[in-house]
C-alpha cells in the first residue's frame, strides 16, 4: 500500500486562519477608512451636490476582481464579498436610499440586494409607477424595476413608465428565477385546493402545476410575497414564491425549483436621475418614436448594421400619439459617448420622429 501525503495539522491551520482573519479585518477597516476620506474630498469639492454612488466605479473594481480570481472560490461568489464589503463602505460616506417594486420578500428586493448590497436602505411600494415617482421626486436615490423574463417576456408596465418619464437607466442585475411551492402550517399537502401567486410565476410553472396539482385553482396576485404572506394564515392553500419569501414568512417548501424552464432569470433595471459615465463595457437602452410610414422599423434597424453595432433587445409598445403608431424601445452594446455610436445615434433620431436615451450604462456584473 503506498503511503499518502500526510495531512497538516488541524490546530496549525487555524492558527494560520485566524492570522488571515486578522490581516482581512484590518485591511477592511483600512478600506473603510479610505472611502471616508473619498466621502470628505467630494463634500469639499462639490458640497451638498457630491454624488456618492458611482455605478462605473462599481462596475470596474467587480470586473477587476472577477478578473485577478484564482478561485477557489467562483468569481461569482468573491464579487458577492467585495460587493458587500463596497457597500458597507459606501454607507460611511452616505446610506444609499433604494426604491423597489414590493412588498417584503419579492424577487425585486432580492436583486435590489444582489446589486447594492445589504448595507443600503431599500424601501417598497407597491406599484412600478410609484417606485419612478419616488426617484423622481429625490425622495430616494434610486430605484429598481423588472424589466423582462426569459420565459414570458417584457413587461410593459416598466415600459409604459419610461414614456412618462426623464429619468435615466444606470445599471441592470440579471436574477436567476427559483420558484417553490410553500405551504402555511394549517395545510396539509393533500389538502392544496387553491395555489396563489402572481401572473407570470404562476406562468412560469405552469407545466409542474399542471402535473402536480391540476385540480387546483389558481388565483393570481400582485405579487408572489403578498401571495406568502397570504397563505401563512390560510387553511388548504399553498403559493408560488422565492426564497425571501418563504424565510420572511416562516413557510415551509413542499417542492423546490418548479419553474419549468431551468434558466428562468428576470432582468431589472436601476433608474436614477444623473447620468452614468462609461465604465469599459457598457450598454445603451433608446426610446424611439417611427413615422407611420412603410420601412420604419428598416429604418431603425439599418444604422446598427452598418456600423457593426450589437443590438440586444428591441420591443414594440403602441404610441399614445395616435392609432396604429409604434414606440420602439431599444438596447445595443456601447456607450453614448463612444465615438463609434454617435454615427449610429445621428443617423436613428434623423430618421424617427422622436429619440430618447434612456440611459448609457455598466453591463451587469453580477
Amino acid at each position: 500500500m503506498t503511503q499518502g501525503k500526510s495531512l497538516p495539522d488541524l490546530a496549525d491551520v487555524r492558527k494560520e486562519i485566524d492570522q488571515i482573519d486578522q490581516q482581512l479585518h484590518q485591511l477592511i477597516n483600512q478600506r473603510a477608512k479610505c472611502a471616508q476620506q473619498v466621502a470628505q474630498v467630494k463634500v469639499a469639492e462639490d458640497g451638498k451636490d457630491a454624488v456618492f454612488y458611482r455605478p462605473e466605479r462599481e462596475a470596474q473594481v467587480l470586473r477587476a476582481v472577477m478578473e485577478r480570481n484564482q478561485g477557489p472560490l467562483s468569481n461569482e461568489e468573491i464579487a458577492r464579498l467585495f460587493r458587500e464589503i463596497m457597500s458597507a463602505c459606501l454607507a460611511l460616506e452616505r446610506p444609499i436610499k433604494v426604491a423597489y417594486l414590493g412588498p417584503e420578500g419579492t424577487f425585486t428586493q432580492q436583486a435590489t440586494l444582489k446589486h447594492f448590497g445589504h448595507s443600503a436602505i431599500s424601501v417598497p411600494f407597491a406599484a412600478i409607477d410609484e417606485v419612478f415617482r419616488e426617484v423622481e421626486a429625490g425622495a430616494v436615490d434610486y430605484g429598481v424595476v423588472p424589466i423582462e423574463n426569459s420565459t414570458e417576456g417584457v413587461i410593459s408596465h416598466t415600459l409604459d413608465s419610461f414614456m412618462d418619464s426623464g429619468l435615466q437607466i444606470s445599471g441592470e442585475v440579471v436574477l436567476r428565477i427559483h420558484q417553490h411551492l410553500l405551504l402555511g402550517e394549517n395545510t396539509r399537502p393533500d389538502k392544496i385546493s387553491t395555489i396563489y401567486s402572481h401572473t407570470s410565476s404562476l406562468a412560469q410553472c405552469r407545466k409542474w402545476l399542471d402535473a402536480h396539482y391540476p385540480g387546483a385553482e389558481r388565483v393570481a396576485m400582485p405579487s408572489n410575497a403578498e401571495a406568502a404572506r397570504k397563505v401563512k394564515s390560510e387553511w388548504h392553500s399553498a403559493a408560488i414564491a422565492g426564497d425571501m419569501a418563504a424565510d420572511l414568512y416562516g413557510l415551509k417548501r413542499l417542492a423546490e425549483n418548479i419553474e419549468d424552464t431551468p434558466d428562468n432569470s428576470t432582468r431589472f433595471l436601476i433608474i436614477g436621475r444623473e447620468t452614468v459615465p462609461a465604465s469599459g463595457d457598457d450598454k445603451t437602452s433608446l426610446m424611439i418614436s417611427m413615422r407611420n410610414l412603410p420601412g420604419a422599423l428598416h429604418q431603425i434597424l439599418e444604422p446598427f448594421n452598418k456600423h457593426k453595432i450589437d443590438l440586444t433587445r428591441i420591443e414594440s409598445r403602441p404610441s399614445r400619439s395616435g392609432a396604429w403608431n409604434y414606440v420602439f424601445f431599444v438596447d445595443f452594446n456601447g456607450h453614448i459617448d463612444e465615438a463609434r455610436v454617435q454615427p449610429v445615434l445621428k443617423e436613428v433620431g434623423e430618421n424617427a420622429a422622436d429619440m430618447k436615451v434612456l440611459g448609457s450604462y455598466p453591463q451587469g456584473v453580477l
